[in-house]
């Protein structure tokens, strides 16, 4: 079969206004307890976003923007599914090390990326899902994230435009064939990183544009002799054989002003986890300017079921 993406769930469609991004962590429980609470809340998380999706009808008659990617680490699709198969490239991710830096990896067992122009459908999204979810987790981490002016970064250069155009996503987002019972799935890599704004902005903006490889108001890359060695754009890229692979960002910046805690919430989906570890590890193999004046606060994979697998899940299809 083809890969289908109206199967799959919103793994890279519309970033959107405002931005949920939450990790849970499962209590400890018996294992069939979490089971089941899982195969309950598989067919009910469905029917949450079909409800909101109608609350969310606009005046104009145009369809709601609500958008939600639910996924799965290793740890957690191993303890509620030990009898069945899983995802081929699905493991835990254990951080990585550079010369100078190094990515960390956190707990995590249930992710959701969820957004819609409207933060109430957001809030009102995570919170349903909270009330079927909150006597068997914890949460390891909540963070709002929102569209900057232009789509651009916290840090004033475009985001995304290394990545793959929408009408060519689907190929680069979705499992195919080479996994078919996970096919229209996807592997979400989620990492939290906290910029040290100060230092950012005291740099003229021509070093800045040396940084991360472009410039600033017309995002035109620079020539390579323009770049610093290991700007962002160098840095990031990933080309096995002389083939630069790519997978779709969906980066989005989050803020408390009043306490400087201001950074970029990374999330990148990708058809095979291997070409994000591979961007992850040039990163740390390079020292990407960006980790510069960044601490990283998390990283963890998860596997994205597709809407079928979702249903199958729900069936009590895995055991």
């Amino acid at each position: 079969m083809p890969i289908n993406p109206k199967i799959a769930q919103d793994v890279w469609k519309d970033i959107g206004q405002s931005v949920q991004f939450t990790v849970l962590k499962f209590k400890d429980l018996p294992q069939a307890d979490l089971h089941d609470a899982i195969v309950d809340f598989a067919d009910r998380s469905q029917a949450i976003i079909r409800s909101l999706r109608i609350r969310d009808g606009q005046n104009d008659g145009s369809p709601s923007t609500l958008k939600v990617a639910i996924g799965f680490s290793n740890h957690a699709w191993e303890l509620l599914f030990p009898k069945s198969a899983k995802p081929k490239e699905l493991e835990t991710f254990a951080g990585m090390k550079g010369p100078k830096y190094s990515m960390p990896a956190t707990e995590g067992d249930i992710f959701f990326h969820i957004r819609a122009n409207n933060q109430a459908i957001v809030v009102e999204a995570q919170t349903q899902f909270m009330k079927f979810l909150k006597d068997f987790t914890e949460v390891v981490d909540s963070t709002q994230g929102f569209r900057y002016f232009e789509g651009r970064a916290i840090i004033g250069f475009i985001d995304g435009t290394e990545a793959p155009a929408p009408e060519d996503s689907a190929d680069y987002a979705l499992i195919g064939d080479e996994d078919a019972a996970f096919e229209n799935g996807s592997y979400a890599f989620a990492q939290k990183w906290r910029h040290n704004m100060d230092f950012w902005n005291k740099m003229k903006t021509e070093h800045q544009e040396k940084a991360v490889g472009r410039e600033k108001f017309s995002d035109l890359e620079l020539e390579d002799d323009e770049k610093y060695e290991n700007a962002h754009n160098v840095a990031s890229k990933y080309e096995p054989n002389g083939v630069e692979q790519k997978i779709i960002r969906m980066n989005v910046p989050y803020s408390d002003p009043a306490t400087g805690n201001t950074g970029t919430y990374f999330m990148g989906y990708a058809r095979h986890w291997e070409v994000t570890k591979g961007m992850l590890q040039n990163m740390v193999d390079k020292s990407d300017f960006l980790l510069t004046f960044s601490e990283l606060l998390s990283g963890q994979l998860f596997f994205i079921p597709s809407r079928d697998t979702l249903a199958q899940i729900a069936d009590g299809d895995f055991d």
